[in-house]
């Protein structure tokens, strides 16, 4: 009986030791991973500034900040995307670097939130000194008295049209920068009636709205195309009727029929029906 219980605990060792072995093995090549996510990303960043890109934005990214009293000092970005794998979501994640480093937000003032990031591109997130949200806001993002840029190229109607309604005060909006589809753009494309019915805030806003266009780069056609920088300036705000300000009811898109955004209970719905399945 000692010897069969010899052998047991003998095979008991090998599995854990396999095992662990196993586990340094994924570590291992989850470090490389994040070591080659890194590199390509330094790589983006190094394109961006060799390409003259990021030279010719920065003028239009201090635009809205020359008659600002108060410089950004957070920053929200949603809607990033697959960057480990997406050389647009890659370049748009090197040129929002620069962009911290341009209005020195620090990283750790700049919070980030999208579905699909993997735990690796969590992970390199973190690494980069960046915060991730620890839930889907659908772009209801309160500023709560600072002043915030929202970075959210290529990003649904609906989160600007979410975050203007969050934040449906001159002061709050006066605070804000959005760097995202141009809203022109979208007045351009949509008929005014599905604009003023579905989203409202965004229609009731352009009035107060300062709009310059990123440069285009034959490069970069499809990671920045119609995006744009937006403000608000506070005189601009105050000139728009009373009864602009007076409706404040939140967006719930019942006669959307292309809502382009994942809400909350989309996403529990996955997580129940995985759930289930497992």
């Amino acid at each position: 009986m000692a010897a069969a219980a010899g052998g047991w605990n003998l095979a008991g060792g090998q599995r854990q030791r396999r095992q662990r072995q196993r586990r340094r093995g994924r570590a291992g090549e989850e470090a490389a991973e994040g070591g080659a996510v890194l590199r390509r990303l330094q790589e983006a960043r190094d394109d961006l500034l060799s390409s003259g890109f990021w030279a010719a934005s920065a003028g239009a990214v201090r635009a809205p900040l020359a008659g600002c009293a108060e410089q950004p000092a957070h920053c929200v970005c949603y809607g990033l995307g697959r960057f480990s794998g997406c050389p647009a979501a890659r370049h748009q994640l090197a040129f929002l670097l620069l962009l911290l480093e341009e209005l020195r937000v620090p990283p750790e003032r700049c919070a980030l939130f999208d579905p699909a990031f993997t735990a690796q591109e969590a992970a390199a997130l973190e690494h980069l000194g960046l915060r991730l949200l620890p839930e889907n806001e659908e772009g209801k993002h309160g500023i709560e008295g600072s002043a915030t840029l929202f970075y959210m190229v290529h990003c649904g109607k609906a989160l600007y049209n979410n975050l203007l309604w969050r934040n449906w005060s001159t002061e709050a909006l006066s605070k804000m920068v959005i760097i995202g589809n141009s809203f022109r753009g979208i007045e351009e494309r949509l008929l005014s009636r599905v604009l003023e019915r579905d989203y409202s805030y965004i229609a009731k806003v352009l009035k107060g709205t300062e709009e310059v266009a990123l440069p285009t780069h034959p490069r970069y056609l499809d990671t920045f195309n119609d995006t744009s920088v937006h403000w608000f300036p506070l005189q601009k705000l105050k000139g728009l009727s009373l009864e602009v300000w007076n409706f404040v009811e939140e967006p719930t898109y019942q006669d959307c029929e292309d809502l382009e955004i994942i809400r909350k209970e989309d996403r529990a719905e996955q997580h129940s029906l995985a759930a289930t399945a497992s």
